[in-house]
């Protein structure tokens, strides 16, 4: 069997780097960045801040009274989202296979390249040139699967790498505390704590059985993981990866009133979806059939988000800029595209605490109870799945 060459590459606090670039003044100092009123949130915070016992998504007053004399900032998402793709057109261009796991996280398979290069030395290499070409730092780690190399990374950090030799997962897993493991959150480390779990040669030496009881079907994966063994592949990252929505009226109009509040619909489902599966879009396609079938459509790039308030409005814009000839439409559709991994952090910047719990919130009843069960006042009319304003 073919030995496995797994890279995980992750760009050390990332907001926080692009931010020094830009101020280089920023440099060594408590850093946070999100909203700067008390209502905000921390989106990001440099290592000094997280020796306070900052991090991210807490409330910004809470981060202010643990560090007074932090320097606290508004971000630029769509910076942040150029650099992402500059690092991402970087590693595209060096290796056969790869995951963009989130805007600042990166899988890489270089199984069978060590015929022609030392994939460790490969490695090294890319992490060197985008360091030189970008200005950020970058950590990798370097084993047989993903979650060894994940942690590796994390080991590395700030700006280093670690490699993780064939056979020696396990006891390179052993002294480690058991939240270093990926899967393991903070209600999964309590309960752990609770048996008095705290390293993971612990867990490495209790039946499998037992963590399967206690935490439900993750246990045997979370087991298997303080193991060192994990088959899951690097998937193959593609620009073109997408999800969409569009809909086809059973009367052809013109009222752009009733069809941008349709559009409010659509968007808001493929909104909730994308937070669903904790992905981020960072392209916008809206489509228009007309009558006679001609079929238009037009897209930006925009900031990686996955907020219905953000992509909705872009959404509208969009179909001004596309709906020229005025004639009855017979279509619409909505699609984002290149889609990476990510959790809600990319739109702490603009938002309140409030705004983040709202989001939750509603998200929380649409899993329970469906998502018809809850949504934009305008989209009301329109967002049973079987029922057509357009029809006669």
């Amino acid at each position: 069997m073919q030995d496995k060459n797994i890279i995980h590459m992750d760009l050390d606090a990332f907001f926080v780097s692009v931010e020094r670039l830009r101020e280089p003044k920023l440099r060594g100092i408590p850093l946070l960045i999100g909203g700067s009123d008390n209502r905000g949130v921390v989106a990001a915070c440099s290592y000094e801040a997280r020796t306070y016992g900052i991090h991210s998504a807490m409330p910004m007053k809470t981060a202010r009274r643990l560090c007074p004399h932090a320097k606290v900032i508004g971000g630029d998402s769509e910076r942040y989202s150029q650099y992402s793709h500059m690092v991402t057109e970087i590693i595209a261009e060096q290796v056969p296979i790869y995951e963009k796991s989130s805007i600042d996280e990166f899988y890489i398979d270089l199984s069978g390249m060590d015929r022609f290069h030392n994939s460790y030395l490969l490695a090294k290499k890319m992490r060197e040139d985008i360091k030189r070409e970008t200005g950020l730092p970058i950590s990798f780690g370097h084993s047989i699967n993903k979650t060894v190399s994940k942690v590796a990374t994390n080991e590395a950090k700030p700006n280093g790498h670690c490699k993780v030799d064939q056979g020696a997962e396990k006891v390179f897993l052993s002294p480690l505390t058991i939240n270093k493991l990926p899967q393991v959150g903070q209600q999964t480390y309590q309960t752990l704590r609770s048996m008095g779990v705290v390293k993971v040669r612990t867990l490495q030496q209790m039946p499998v059985e037992l963590i399967e009881n206690v935490l439900g079907k993750n246990g045997r994966s979370i087991w298997q993981k303080a193991q060192g063994v994990d088959h899951s592949r690097v998937m193959p990252y593609s620009e073109q990866k997408s999800m969409s929505q569009e809909r086809t009226f059973g009367k052809d109009s013109s009222d752009v009133k009733t069809i941008k509040n349709y559009l409010v619909s659509l968007t808001e489902r493929l909104a909730f979806k994308l937070r669903k599966q904790q992905k981020l879009t960072a392209c916008i396609t809206v489509k228009i059939r007309y009558s006679d079938f001609d079929t238009q459509s037009v897209q930006c790039r925009i900031p990686y988000t996955s907020c219905d308030h953000v992509l909705i409005k872009h959404v509208k814009e969009l179909f001004d800029k596309l709906y020229q000839r005025r004639v009855l439409i017979r279509l619409i559709g909505v699609r984002f595209s290149h889609l990476v991994g990510g959790a809600y952090q990319i739109n702490l910047f603009d938002d309140t605490e409030e705004m983040i719990k709202l989001y939750q919130s509603m998200d929380s009843l649409r899993q329970r109870f469906g998502e018809k069960k809850i949504q934009r006042a305008v989209s009301l009319p329109f967002r049973a799945y079987d029922v057509n304003p357009f029809k006669g």
